[in-house]
């Protein structure tokens, strides 16, 4: 039933009847929530050996030497960026690691950026206006970022192969003030999209107008895969080696939806060059980071085949829940036309875009029945979506009861939603 071809009665009709479900709904006094990518205790139990592999221990050095109870190893225990070397595709030696978040480790870098500068240039305080690019939609806490320093960003629009680079190469090279994009290259956020090798190519061969212009290469998902047919993603680190770009690009990733979130190791990846300058800072910062915890992770991973058995584990409880979304978006909107949604291999979200002009009156339907969702508009820079389409799917969370319930409230939402706009437009 394809809602846009009703006529006035029968889309009448389809209104009462998502009315009536949806008081059903708000009369449950329900409390769900799907609002951000945050794993379920299933999943942190997954990783709980972590916390046992210090237990008892009287030896806590690791293969160096190295008392990781004590200060230093300022760049981190060289088993630990070992296993991130495999996981991003950088040397080990090229690897910093940080705590918990690699999202501080983004803050600091553009603060560097922001107060030092980068490549021997002037730090970009004092170069006048200073400009980011922003795909979109994606991930709110990058903007945010940005937008804390003052950073105008301007929204790339997400093509199924990645970032519009063509627009990409025009604004870079026209515009010395563009200091950076942000990338989530692999099973990005939202969309589930992972850069094609075209993509991976065109950014490492990129020709910024601005000496200190930075790829903010966040790869939050680069081992989180769902099915058995996983994306592949190439590597940007060997191609910017291959064009001499490397030090125009940041590297990042983290344990933090493999083992702990709250408590697990960040890791941050750069060119020698860029390694010099950002240890200066570090070294200033800290003394070293959280080297137990490093060494914690060490004995309970082992190496990257650690964390591959670890990963499906993961996959093994959020399979069915991505299958569970999937399912009912199509079940209950799949011949309506009035929404479309990705159909990601890994990652954490599913993206869903509603009729233009009818997102926050979903996510807005939704709250009043009990269901938190991202705020509409939260995946564009300042929360200006400009179709007001774009509602971002966290079905990892909620266990699968609840998760069921939240979906059949969506759609009865964005039903809803719909009924209510083209009713408006009908005479």
């Amino acid at each position: 039933m394809r809602m846009t071809a009703l006529d006035r009665d029968a889309l009448q009709k389809e209104l009462e009847e998502a009315q009536k479900a949806y008081r059903t709904y708000q009369k449950m006094d329900l409390t769900l929530n799907m609002e951000r990518g945050k794993p379920c205790a299933k999943q942190l139990d997954l990783a709980l050996g972590v916390l046992e592999a210090l237990h008892a221990r009287s030896e806590f050095a690791n293969s160096r030497g190295d008392d990781c109870r004590n200060y230093g190893v300022w760049n981190g225990l060289p088993e630990m960026r070992a296993i991130f070397s495999d996981m991003m595709g950088v040397p080990a030696e090229d690897i910093i690691l940080g705590n918990n978040s690699s999202l501080q480790m983004m803050f600091d870098c553009i603060s560097q950026g922001f107060t030092h500068g980068y490549v021997g240039c002037e730090p970009w305080c004092r170069q006048g206006e200073v400009r980011f690019l922003c795909p979109a939609p994606g991930y709110d806490r990058h903007f945010a970022v940005t937008e804390y320093f003052g950073i105008q960003m301007i929204p790339i629009p997400m093509l199924p192969s990645g970032p519009d680079m063509d627009l990409v190469e025009h604004l870079v090279a026209e515009d010395p003030s563009i200091k950076g994009i942000w990338c989530v290259p692999k099973y990005s956020n939202p969309t589930g999209i992972t850069y094609s090798d075209d993509t991976v190519r065109r950014f490492a061969s990129l020709k910024p107008s601005a000496p200190d212009f930075m790829i903010m290469w966040d790869n939050a998902y680069c081992v989180h895969d769902l099915t058995d047919t996983p994306d592949q993603l190439m590597d940007l680190y060997s191609e910017c080696v291959r064009y001499g770009t490397l030090d125009h690009v940041l590297f990042f990733a983290s344990t933090s939806k493999i083992s702990f979130p709250g408590a697990g190791v960040a890791a941050l990846g750069a060119s020698p060059k860029n390694i010099l300058a950002l240890k200066k800072r570090i070294t200033t910062q800290t003394i070293g980071p959280d080297k137990l915890n490093q060494l914690r992770h060490i004995l309970f991973l082992h190496d990257i085949n650690g964390v591959k058995e670890l990963m499906q584990g993961h996959r093994a409880i959020l399979a069915p829940k991505f299958q569970i979304v999937l399912d009912t978006l199509e079940r209950e909107l799949g011949d309506r036309n009035i929404a479309r949604w990705s159909n990601p291999r890994g990652g954490y979200f599913v993206n869903l875009d509603v009729m233009s002009g009818c997102a926050k009156r979903v996510v807005e339907l939704c709250a009043q029945a009990g269901l938190s969702l991202t705020a509409a508009g939260a995946t564009y820079p300042y929360g200006a979506d400009p179709n007001d389409s774009n509602i971002r799917i966290a079905p990892t969370f909620p266990p699968e009861e609840e998760l069921q319930q939240a979906m059949d409230l969506l759609c009865v939402c964005v039903r809803l939603a719909a009924a209510e706009k083209l009713l408006a437009k009908r005479p």
